[in-house]
């Protein structure tokens, strides 16, 4: 069965910075990004490879929602999770790092929150960190508005794909 839906967008068009992104990192010199994912379960790369010609930045990306693969595949330390939990600052930060590294990526984004609806009393529903490394260090933005678990997301590709335009230019 085909899908239809005339609300399903094409998300290059939902997320025009996506565009932006894709062709300031094709200028020369060319750089390329990696992405770790975690709340936004492969949005962020699905909306980068909706652009047309990405292939030329975009080099991959790793949805990690276990804190084993985080670990594993990505190099967060135990030390991290333990201390502050898969929804931090700090978490965000190894995460990006870590998918830069093994990628060999220019630019290395992550997310990692609670999307919702559920929460708990330290964590709750809307909090999301999204962090981005590069040359020239690491940011980290803190998202704690709960929108619903469709916008949480979307916010926080839109505040990674922000990130990296800001890292860009």
């Amino acid at each position: 069965m085909a899908v239809t839906d005339p609300d399903l967008l094409d998300l290059a068009l939902a997320f025009p910075q996506a565009a932006q992104v894709v062709e300031l990192a094709g200028r020369s010199p060319a750089r390329t990004l990696a992405t770790a994912e975690s709340c936004t379960g492969g949005l962020l790369a699905a909306v980068l490879t909706a652009v047309a010609g990405s292939s030329r930045s975009f080099l991959g990306g790793l949805v990690t929602y276990a804190n084993s693969l985080k670990i594993e595949a990505l190099g967060v330390p135990v030390q991290l999770l333990l201390a502050h939990g898969a929804v931090s600052q700090e978490v965000a930060e190894a995460m990006a790092l870590g998918v830069r590294e093994r990628f060999h990526s220019t630019f290395g984004l992550s997310t990692t929150g609670v999307a919702g609806p559920g929460s708990s009393d330290s964590k709750p529903a809307g909090l999301i960190y999204v962090a981005v490394a590069g040359p020239d260090g690491t940011a980290v933005r803190r998202l704690d508005q709960d929108r619903g678990r469709h916008l949480n997301r979307v916010s926080a590709v839109t505040t990674a794909l922000d990130l990296v335009l800001a890292a860009l230019s």
